[in-house]
């Protein structure tokens, strides 16, 4: 669906400044959205918020439905009695400008036990209920999450295909002793969940009465080692007898590599998936639109035709398209949730037909301002070959910042960007291509915050097929200036992207 001509900062909540080491949904996400507000921002994009695994990547969670408890703000648990501020006296000195995610889940995850153990026995009646509400309305997909993270730390961490046969395959006579034996696991993790979404709730709910509305992110693919192919290997194209992925999804050879990216999640059994009316599709896309207002959909090319690699194979040069039913799977969401509000992650092999199935929908493509400056004039991200039913970035969460592309780019695109720009203005790169994507025709644009404070590559959030060492960049709270507020929203207005009134 077409929107209104507006723009917003792409920020992932781990990125927030915090005494935890971790950006969370306390104080600093409120300060972050009156930033938002007072800039006359109408969005906020977020990467998946789920909860991660190995190299905390949020695009392979453990759940494609859970949020990340590594989110969840400590000291909100003070108001409810849960902890006191003795509880965090001895912190340790976490660094100021990254994630250490080995040392945050140490210090939080013992914070969250302990918080736990007290709603356990002191919950409030009201609390008791807004507990069993909650578990009552996720359990299709909270009872398999709460599960498949007990069993993990049951098993040490390993991956569910090489639990006790009776368990990686769900016997029920199995799956009833072990769930009696973990009765407390299993509550701690559901009740993670149950702040997770009280306390996103408030954040969304706060952002939204401020007129900035929530763009989420959907992976196409979820993580092998994820509650949702364990509680439903039938859907995914696995090896019956080891339950390892019989096909694995990626890319081929692109911008970004020259073996292109092997993801190594499980590829989708599409016929299964359509036996089923698409049910755990449909599902997926409800329970996003319980806690975000837009939906980016990640690797979109993928529900025409997706690249799989078969089992054994060490890059993702040896794949073959496979066609997929993406029309009768929109068909089937639309018809039971209505017009969807999403944005299409078109980026990559792009052929007539996925243009075609993304314009069915009108759903908005993305033009990435990084793209454009190293070919001719025919090139699609170049603005003046838009149309206005897209959104612009000046960079995605995969690229480098822009100034750390224009410090490490071809003479040729430099040349290309300071012919099409007339000069660098005194403000710098960065703020040249966010004028340039504001000023663009393109309905929306999405700025990381990272351009707007004009970092380097150590603000860099990832280095696609780098499987260590990505999402941990973080933001100092002084950054966000009373005069860098009213640069963007002075520049916002002038390009006609602010709220209406405005």
């Amino acid at each position: 669906m077409p929107f209104n001509r507006s723009s917003g900062i792409l920020l992932h909540p781990t990125s927030f400044p915090s005494r935890f080491g971790i950006g969370d949904l306390g104080l600093e996400a409120y300060k972050f959205i009156d930033f938002l507000e007072k800039s006359y921002q109408q969005y906020w994009q977020v990467l998946p918020l789920g909860p991660t695994g190995y190299g905390n990547s949020p695009y392979m969670c453990y759940s494609a439905m859970a949020g990340n408890p590594l989110l969840i703000s400590p000291e909100q648990f003070i108001d409810q009695g849960l902890l006191t501020e003795a509880d965090f006296a001895n912190l340790p000195g976490f660094p100021g400008d990254k994630v250490d995610f080995e040392q945050v889940a140490t210090i939080k995850i013992d914070l969250l036990k302990k918080a736990c153990n007290n709603f356990r026995t002191q919950a409030s009646p009201i609390q008791q209920k807004e507990f069993a509400g909650f578990c009552e309305s996720k359990a299709y997909w909270l009872d398999n999450y709460a599960l498949f993270m007990a069993l993990k730390d049951y098993h040490n961490n390993a991956s569910w295909y090489t639990w006790e046969p009776e368990l990686a395959k769900r016997e029920p006579e199995a799956l009833d002793q072990i769930q009696r034996q973990l009765t407390e696991e299993i509550f701690y993790y559901k009740f993670t969940q149950y702040e997770f979404f009280r306390q996103w709730s408030n954040v969304k709910s706060y952002a939204n009465m401020r007129g900035i509305e929530i763009i989420g992110d959907i992976p196409i693919y979820v993580s092998h080692d994820s509650a949702d192919v364990w509680a439903n290997p039938e859907i995914f194209c696995l090896d019956e007898e080891t339950g390892a992925a019989a096909q694995m999804a990626g890319v081929p050879p692109d911008y970004f590599s020259a073996t292109g990216q092997l993801w190594g999640n499980p590829v989708y059994h599409w016929e299964q998936l359509q036996k089923q009316d698409f049910k755990w599709w449909v599902q997926r896309f409800e329970a996003m639109l319980d806690y975000v207002d837009i939906i980016r959909i990640d690797h979109f090319r993928g529900f025409e035709a997706f690249w799989a690699v078969k089992q054994g194979e060490e890059t993702a040069m040896n794949g073959e398209w496979i066609e997929a039913p993406g029309e009768e799977l929109f068909d089937t969401i639309r018809q039971k949730l209505g017009k969807l509000p999403v944005l299409a992650e078109d980026l990559g092999v792009i052929t007539p037909e996925v243009e075609a199935l993304r314009d069915k929908y009108e759903f908005p493509g993305m033009k990435v301002l990084q793209f454009a400056f190293g070919s001719d004039p025919s090139n699609p991200f170049l603005p003046f070959n838009y149309s206005r039913n897209a959104v612009v970035y000046t960079g995605t969460h995969d690229n480098d910042t822009t100034v750390g592309w224009f410090n490490t780019a071809s003479d040729w695109e430099k040349q290309n960007l300071l012919l099409y720009l007339g000069c660098v203005s005194p403000e710098g790169i960065h703020w040249d291509l966010i004028r340039l994507a504001l000023s663009s025709i393109a309905n929306q644009a999405i700025i990381p915050l990272q351009d707007i404070l004009g970092l380097g590559n150590e603000a860099r959030m990832n280095f696609p097929s780098v499987a260590e060492g990505n999402w941990e960049w973080r933001y100092q709270s002084e950054a966000l200036t009373e005069e860098l507020g009213d640069r963007l929203k002075m520049l916002t207005k002038l390009c006609g992207r602010a709220p209406e009134g405005n």
